[in-house]
């Protein structure tokens, strides 16, 4: 591990914030939190097959001014897997859950790829929850039978086999530079995946990667277009698993939303590119304080 990644490792990114790590029951799922700092509060949701570490680089910064609270989302990481398909309401009735177990009337939510999808869902389908949005990278508005073998395949293979370098071509997968898949984030990936109960669960977890299920989940713009909370669309022009025209036609169809493009990114912008992520994100936050709805 060279300097670099060591200054980097997730325990030095949290350095100097006090947080927790704790379990709420969410609905009668026992869900993995970490929580930081205090104000209006900010969620944080992940991708497929991820876990809240992807937030690490994040944390910090916005704990300064708010209240943070990064989850695994329903099946994932270290939360509770019970054994049905998660298609998208079932991430939104967890989403809310946690937020009442939290006691958390009205919450900003920050979702990345599949958390995207859970957070518009969410806002759509309960606006007085939601104070503002964050879609980075956000899945859900288009089916490409391409991208969603890519995922299927990528992750079922690296679940099913005991294998890091497997787990570590999966992390690269999201990262226009192979180096921000940390060491780090590998081995907190692989010890995720090979969980009995994670590997057990896995046909539940990629269900939308089938595209029947697919379609009966998916955004269409005249969805989009009933989101009215403030929305800021953050999107790698080096992601694959969904180009450039994605993110605009989310921008077009919902009116209250901001686009920012980052070059030289793949499918985590939030980690790839944090100063400037948390930069634009904190001003995002600011504009659209809770008090203003």
């Amino acid at each position: 591990m060279t300097s670099t990644e060591i200054a980097r490792t997730i325990w030095a990114e949290l350095a100097g914030t006090d947080f927790r790590v704790t379990t709420v029951d969410a609905g009668g799922v026992p869900t993995r939190s970490l929580q930081a700092g205090a104000g209006e509060p900010v969620i944080f949701l992940h991708g497929t097959s991820g876990h809240l570490e992807a937030f690490a680089r994040n944390i910090a910064a916005h704990a300064k001014r708010y209240a943070v609270h990064a989850i695994d989302m329903l099946g994932h990481g270290y939360t509770g897997k019970p054994d049905y398909a998660y298609e998208i309401p079932r991430y939104r009735d967890h989403l809310l859950a946690y937020l009442d177990a939290a006691g958390i009337e009205s919450a900003h939510i920050v979702g990345e790829s599949l958390g995207g999808w859970v957070g518009a869902r969410t806002a759509i389908d309960a606006p007085d929850r939601i104070a503002s949005l964050q879609l980075l990278c956000a899945g859900g508005t288009v089916a490409n039978p391409q991208v969603m073998e890519r995922i299927r395949s990528s992750t079922r293979e690296a679940v099913a086999r005991d294998d890091l370098e497997l787990t570590r071509a999966r992390m690269r997968l999201l990262m226009a530079d192979a180096k921000d898949a940390t060491e780090e984030l590998v081995a907190i990936r692989h010890a995720i995946y090979h969980q009995p109960d994670f590997v057990a669960n896995i046909d539940n977890l990629l269900c939308l990667q089938d595209l029947e299920t697919r379609l009966r989940n998916i955004l269409r713009p005249e969805h989009l277009a009933q989101i009215t909370v403030p929305t800021l669309i953050v999107w790698g022009r080096n992601n694959p698993f969904g180009a450039v025209p994605e993110a605009t036609a989310m921008h077009e169809a919902i009116s209250s939303s901001e686009l920012a493009l980052f070059d030289d990114c793949g499918h985590w912008p939030q980690h790839e590119h944090a100063a400037r992520y948390n930069g634009l994100s904190l001003e995002f936050l600011a504009k659209h304080p809770m008090a203003a709805r």
